[in-house]
Order: structure tokens, then sequence, then C-alpha cells
């Protein structure tokens, strides 16, 4: 009788550690390989996202395709790559970006970039700035509040730097949801 609670117990406990191990795995390989959980530092993303938010990326976004123009995405800084950053793609490969009194103007455009996403009228003259193959040219929303490839010493973020799209926010509670 006593030998049989023993087997049982060590039985349970064999069980519990199991389970934990195998959530501890999937755990992991989520998050290395499918998403990346990212808290938001600063005001440079508002009103899209705002600073203490907390948002998944998708580590597969780009695996297929090439990061677009206004997609949301998570890098390292190319300045101190141990940072992670998150920002808004605005130059594509080859392209030139110019600011002029805080608009943005591809290739030498006549009309700037929509920019409906800017929570207050950007200013300043930035550029031009012409962003090498397999780099991107990255700006906050938040136009004057914002550490972006205007301001970094190495203004370009290569591909191979992008660690996903922003795609959902689960904090706070009251604002799950999708990241456009």
């Amino acid at each position: 009788m006593e030998n049989d609670k023993r087997q049982n117990f060590w039985a349970e406990v064999r069980s519990y550690i199991t389970t934990i191990a195998v959530v501890f795995v999937v755990v992991l390989f989520v998050n290395n390989f499918l998403l990346i959980n990212a808290r938001i530092p600063s005001s440079s993303m508002e009103n899209t996202i705002m600073m203490n938010d907390r948002i998944f990326g998708n580590r597969l976004a780009y695996r297929t395709e090439d990061p677009e123009r206004f997609d949301i995405v998570i890098f390292h800084y190319p300045d101190d790559p141990s940072k992670l950053f998150i920002k808004r793609v605005i130059g594509l490969p080859g392209e030139t970006v110019e600011i002029r009194d805080g608009k943005v103007y591809i290739d030498g455009a006549q009309d700037p970039l929509a920019d409906t996403f800017c929570p207050e009228a950007p200013t300043g003259d930035f550029g031009p700035f012409t962003v090498p193959e397999g780099c991107y040219f990255m700006l906050g929303d938040n136009r004057n509040n914002s550490h972006d490839s205007r301001y970094w010493k190495n203004p370009y973020v290569e591909k191979d730097e992008i660690l996903g799209k922003a795609v959902l926010r689960y904090w706070p509670l009251t604002k799950i949801g999708v990241v456009e």
C-alpha cells in the first residue's frame, strides 16, 4: 500500500515535469520562430501605438516577401543592434526620400506621401536620402517626437535586421486588436 502511494506520487511528479517541459519548449519555439513580443518604450509611434503598449510581431511576415511602404516593423536599431525599435517603413530599396516642410517626397514626386496617421503636422527639412538595395528608411508616426532614420548615424535598416511585422496589440486589454 505504501509502495503504491509512493509510485503514484512520483508518477504525478513526472507528469507535472513533462507538462512544464512541453509548455516551455512550445513557448521557446513560438517566441523564437513565430512571434516577437515588444513593449513600446516611447511616444514615437503615437497615435497608432502608444507608449507602454505591448504588441506581437509576426516573425514569418518577410520570409517570402519584402516589407511594403507603411508596414510597421520591429527591427534591430542600426546604431546599437542590442536595442529593438518599432517604426513605419517609408523608403524602399533604391528610392530617394526627401522631407520638405515636414512632408515626405519619394523620388522627386510632386505630391507628398499621405501621412494621415501622423497625430500632428510634421515639420522640418531632411535629406535627400538614397536608400541602398536591401535596406529601408524608417520614420515614426509621431514625427516631431521620433528618433528615426533622419537622425541615426546609420539611417537605413537592412532587411536581415527586420525581425517581424507588428500585427497585434495585446496590452492594454482595453485596446486589444490588430495593428494597422
